[in-house]
């Protein structure tokens, strides 16, 4: 078989095959916004300002940048969106996009809602992974002391006990449903305290094959090194190890954060040296695919062809289950449909929740997309081919 070329992403047609003219054309006027630094900057500020002002803005925000980036409000209005991708063979990952919570009550709420993305799975090739962050369900000033090795109060204690309960009942119904759970990354000082659970998760559950995910920031100059380690740990303690790759989401704060407190910046030097270890962390895990399941989380369309590549020169089936490919929703629309058209497993991250619950996530959306160079150039390119093709 030739390998797979490198405009395999260039095929329009099949790209937004699941998009009617009126829905190519309200992606392509939000994408033409969300273009132009000015514009984000002034809507973050008009948003929180309405938020903190207890103005309604609901209705403004659902028709337009919610419909495109989240599923729905509930797991029921995720369903037509679940459709919709299971017609093109991409599954949807049900990601609960609800943050900033900071009460046990909430962190109970947080949990079940995880719980029921599972349930809502059971049985359904549609929906191959649930996910969750550790943030949604624990204080992030109690990971911070847990991370930081610091000693617990005694309410302290039995705060992390709870978490330590929530996670594990998340990881257990994961198994009872047989579907994988991805633990998401977050940022770096609190990252230790959730390696640890995840590899707890891991070493508890993954006795068959992969069922608990961590999420790998390659954005991190030593987190290639961590992949090792963490491999290496389930080799001599006998179990299955599932990694999320993603480059990152956090890089301006961590780069902040390590300037002000005066400590190694922990992000990678150049674009070429994260773009080198995501690459690395591929090939890592399709050498020992014996042990690892991966999920590369990427919207770099070389590293997508890359692991394609590998997959094919190596003669792993394309729908291998122990190999798959996500995006966001929203977003990337020529790399999962035109993989998923090979035959490859593609998922797509799913966002849903209240509107006003996900607005923080929304403006992260928004706020990333800006670069015209980057990933809003490549969207807005790409749809005026397929306006053109056509003939709108």
């Amino acid at each position: 078989m030739e390998p797979f070329p490198t405009q395999l992403f260039e095929n329009t047609e099949v790209a937004f095959s699941g998009k009617s003219n009126k829905e190519l054309t309200r992606s392509y006027y939000l994408f033409k916004l969300i273009a132009n630094p000015t514009l984000v900057k002034v809507g973050k500020v008009a948003t929180e300002t309405a938020i903190r002002l207890g103005i309604p803005i609901g209705w403004a925000i659902k028709g337009t940048i919610f419909k495109q980036f989240c599923g729905g409000e509930t797991i029921a209005e995720c369903a037509s969106a679940t459709a919709a991708l299971s017609k093109a063979g991409i599954g949807t990952i049900l990601d609960y996009s609800v943050e900033g919570k900071e009460s046990e009550a909430d962190f109970d709420a947080t949990c079940e809602e995880t719980l029921a993305t599972l349930r809502a799975s059971q049985g359904k090739a549609d929906i191959p992974f649930c996910v969750f962050k550790v943030t949604g369900i624990a204080r992030f000033a109690l990971l911070e002391k847990v991370n930081a090795q610091q000693a617990l109060t005694t309410e302290e204690e039995a705060a992390w006990q709870r978490v330590i309960h929530r996670v594990d009942a998340i990881c257990a119904l994961a198994v009872q449903v047989d579907t994988p759970i991805f633990i998401d990354a977050e940022d770096s000082w609190i990252q230790d305290a959730i390696d640890q659970l995840a590899d707890a998760m891991m070493e508890k559950y993954n006795t068959r094959k992969a069922i608990v995910y961590n999420t790998i920031q390659l954005y991190r100059h030593d987190r290639l090194d961590f992949l090792h380690q963490s491999h290496q740990r389930a080799v001599e303690r006998n179990y299955f190890c599932g990694f999320k790759l993603v480059r990152g989401a956090y890089m301006e704060k961590e780069s902040a954060r390590a300037q002000s407190m005066q400590y190694r910046d922990p992000i990678q030097p150049s674009k070429a040296a994260c773009d080198q270890d995501f690459d690395a962390a591929l090939l890592y895990c399709v050498t020992h695919r014996d042990r690892i399941s991966i999920c590369c989380g990427s919207h770099n369309e070389n590293s997508n062809l890359y692991l394609a590549r590998l997959m094919q020169e190596n003669k792993i089936s394309p729908n291998d289950t122990r190999f798959y490919f996500a995006q966001l929703y929203g977003m990337s629309d020529h790399i999962s449909y035109n993989l998923a058209h090979l035959g490859f497993n593609v998922a797509k991250y799913v966002p849903y929740g209240p509107i006003k619950e996900v607005i923080p996530y929304l403006i992260r959306r928004a706020m990333e997309n800006t670069s015209v160079k980057g990933q809003t150039g490549r969207e807005l390119s790409l749809i005026l081919k397929e306006k053109a093709r056509r003939g709108l």
